[in-house]
């Protein structure tokens, strides 16, 4: 049940109250979870509401998914047992023998997907850096290619890919533009405004917000056949979510606005603070003005330039990682988009294969102090 909202509320209003929904059976504020995992069906023996089995038919998941869309600007969203679960089946519901352009620093986890999974499937990539539009176009092939994969800022380098330069290309060549938009979120980058196809996110970071769930989500501009195939996958593979963790990520949802908004002020207060610092060789964040990506980012970015930055420690690996050890705020761990800050030494998480450099250190910026954040990294560089 929802009240009925104008079409014309901001996004952030429809984040804040989950889209107007209210529990049909209590009227409560709160929607409540749906555990059922299957649906009674009336006397003519058809669905009600369009619900027979849960794995993909549950009004949990429905609300979370119409809000994402709404934030999105897309057609229709789909949620997944995680961000992976959802990258995933985008790419396996292409063909063998299809081309996929994607970032040479990208999220490991999906890179190393690629590289063991979907060649051996028989899926062919060229990995290249799409910062460099033109680095994009020059490994196109036309009628061959269906898919440029792109990652905006790029995990953990934070380089800024023209989303609308990169759908031009891509669309020309008959192919579709997917966007990683998790670093982003809907609140600073809407991707399928600028000509994407389909908007990807680990619901796990910002959008949850709380670091206790992990999903996934796909957001598509339109219903095509690539859709429809990424459903049908969804729905025969079952990489769905449980109703507790969709409620979650609605109620996480609630906040995000207000979240990204004090973890981009305080990432880009931080950068500020530490760029240039000699105990550091460079400070990584599209917010500076001397970042590559800087003047793209502030055409396709809009109330702040994300909640994440790199540090790369002046002495190599030993001194990242001495770095990591000696603070007491941020805390030593994997993930982002928490209300907590998180430090990470990225190429001992990625291992061998990584392509990041061994002096950087990933930064998530929560919500707590950003003096206070300052004081913690000042206190750990000297130490």
């Amino acid at each position: 049940m929802a009240r009925k909202h104008d079409t014309d509320r901001k996004p952030s209003t429809l984040a804040a109250q989950a889209m107007g929904w209210l529990d049909p059976a209590s009227n409560g504020v709160i929607p409540a979870i749906q555990p059922s995992t299957t649906y009674a069906r009336d006397e003519n023996y058809e669905k009600v509401g369009g619900h027979g089995y849960t794995r993909d038919e549950n009004p949990t998941y429905e609300q979370c998914e119409a809000l994402l869309a709404a934030l999105e600007e897309g057609h229709e969203a789909r949620l997944f047992a995680s961000g992976m679960a959802a990258a995933t089946t985008a790419l396996l519901a292409l063909a063998p023998g299809d081309h996929i352009v994607a970032p040479t620093v990208m999220y490991h986890g999906l890179r190393e997907w690629l590289l063991e999974v979907g060649v051996h499937w028989g899926l062919e990539v060229d990995f290249v850096p799409t910062g460099d539009i033109d680095a994009i176009a020059a490994v196109i092939r036309p009628g061959k290619t269906k898919l440029v994969w792109i990652e905006t800022p790029c995990n953990p380098t934070w380089v800024i890919t023209d989303i609308a330069a990169a759908a031009d290309i891509a669309h020309a060549a008959g192919a579709k533009l997917a966007v990683d938009s998790t670093v982003a979120t809907p609140v600073l980058t809407r991707p399928l405004a600028l000509g994407a196809d389909l908007v990807m996110h680990s619901a796990t970071k910002f959008l949850n917000g709380h670091s206790d769930v992990l999903a996934g989500v796909l957001v598509t501009a339109r219903d095509d056949d690539w859709w429809r195939r990424i459903h049908c996958l969804r729905h025969r593979n079952g990489g769905m979510l449980g109703p507790f963790e969709a409620w979650l990520l609605l109620r996480g949802m609630r906040t995000l606005y207000l979240r990204v908004a004090r973890s981009c002020d305080s990432a880009l207060a931080i950068a500020r603070h530490f760029d240039g610092d000699p105990r550091l060789v460079d400070v990584l964040y599209p917010g500076l003005p001397a970042h590559p990506g800087h003047g793209v980012a502030k055409s396709q970015m809009t109330g702040g330039f994300g909640g994440l930055l790199s540090i790369r420690v002046a002495g190599g690996a030993e001194a990242a990682l001495r770095v990591a050890k000696a603070v007491k705020l941020f805390v030593p761990a994997t993930s982002l988009g928490g209300v907590e800050s998180l430090i990470e030494h990225r190429a001992t998480t990625e291992g061998a294969t990584s392509p990041v450099p061994v002096d950087l250190l990933r930064l998530s910026v929560g919500i707590e102090d950003t003096d206070d954040l300052i004081a913690d990294l000042d206190q750990a560089l000297g130490a």
